[in-house]
């Protein structure tokens, strides 16, 4: 056959570009397109009232909020009262104690996602290391700091200690009531399972509750404790629940052939676990955990509500004077802030393990 016959080279449909389907999807029908006419039209007003609200006509310091427009944002309230936000009842002079502890756990935090301490022991006193630290910065009464008891911890400093707190405790607890829940013995899975399902049927504030207020009625007084570790105990075990049924779905979604060529290479059953199915549970539930993570965060705020300083309640002392009570949406409008860059961080880090270890990919 000669050169000419040849049958011709069909080249494969380009696909449009993003600019075009995003196009296609936003003016498709007469319908679309009304509807998108009138959202951007919503949004060339809103838009311009906004930044003129936030930014071109706000105050960002005044001695007092007499001087502020009430038709703009008053920041100053931010700038004059932030002390209060981020460190609470903590002793003003000790302030720098705070903000190091702050500082360390954040730190931790960061070097938590470098591989390097991806490792049993190092990730272990990398976090219990910082949470001492944080600890004795806060809690004073050695190295010559001052004591400062609990009862005068709040803001962002006891949010981020309790969001530690309840993370260092609750994970080791959530991978041995999921490991439990599979235990081949039925009284040790039985009772795993009444105690997931009991706590988890519960709301989080009616377990706070017990802890902070009925428990110490019911137990011996020389166990009580203090109130905050009696919550954070009881925030741990609600974590631990939730977080075990995700680590639980991580273990059923382990192919039964990686247990069994463990088996066959003579693993025992602690390293059969360690080495082979978790890991492959933690790949497979990552993105459910850090949803977890991201929604403990969030919860912190709770405890406002059982009486402790943390930062939502510092926010609304920082307002609640009479000088700053115009300013309460600038105030909520920096605890958001706060919240949504822990939030976002953790989201993204997630997207990033995600990535990295090709989950749902494969």
């Amino acid at each position: 056959m000669s050169a000419s016959a040849a049958p011709s080279a069909i080249l494969p449909p380009v696909p449009p570009s993003r600019i075009t389907r995003l196009a296609r999807q936003m003016f498709g029908t007469w319908r679309d397109t009304l509807i998108t006419l009138a959202c951007l039209a919503f949004l060339l007003w809103l838009v311009p009232q906004i930044l003129r609200w936030a930014f071109l006509d706000a105050v960002w310091f005044a001695p007092n909020a007499m001087q502020c427009n009430r038709t703009a944002a008053c920041w100053a309230v931010i700038t004059a009262r932030w002390r209060l936000i981020i460190f609470g009842l903590y002793p003003f002079e000790e302030h720098w104690r705070s903000g190091l502890a702050c500082a360390t756990i954040v730190l931790v935090t960061i070097l938590s996602c470098v591989p390097w301490f991806w490792r049993p022991l190092r990730i272990t006193l990398l976090w219990l290391g910082g949470f001492l630290t944080f600890y004795v910065l806060m809690r004073g009464g050695i190295f010559g700091l001052t004591s400062v008891g609990t009862e005068r911890w709040g803001g962002l400093a006891l949010t981020i200690f309790m969001f530690a707190s309840v993370a260092i405790l609750g994970m080791p607890l959530a991978i041995l009531l999921a490991l439990t829940r599979q235990s081949d013995l039925p009284m040790f899975r039985w009772f795993a399972g009444i105690l997931i399902d009991t706590v988890r049927s519960l709301p989080l504030l009616a377990v706070l509750f017990t802890a902070a207020v009925i428990l110490p009625f019911a137990i011996p007084g020389w166990i009580t404790g203090d109130k905050l570790y009696r919550v954070i105990l009881a925030f741990a075990l609600f974590f631990a629940c939730a977080q075990a049924e995700i680590i639980r779905g991580g273990l059923q979604s382990v192919t039964a052939g990686q247990q069994e060529a463990a088996k066959a290479l003579g693993l025992r059953y602690w390293d059969r676990t360690w080495y082979i199915v978790l890991p492959q549970a933690f790949r497979n539930s990552l993105p459910a955990t850090i949803n977890q993570f991201v929604i403990t965060f969030k919860e912190t705020s709770v405890i406002i509500i059982i009486g402790f300083f943390e930062v939502l309640a510092s926010g609304n002392a920082a307002y609640g004077t009479g000088e700053w009570t115009l300013a309460y949406v600038e105030v909520y409008a920096f605890i958001a802030l706060i919240y949504f860059i822990f939030v976002f961080s953790l989201s993204r880090y997630g997207a990033h393990l995600e990535r990295r270890m090709r989950v749902g990919h494969d």
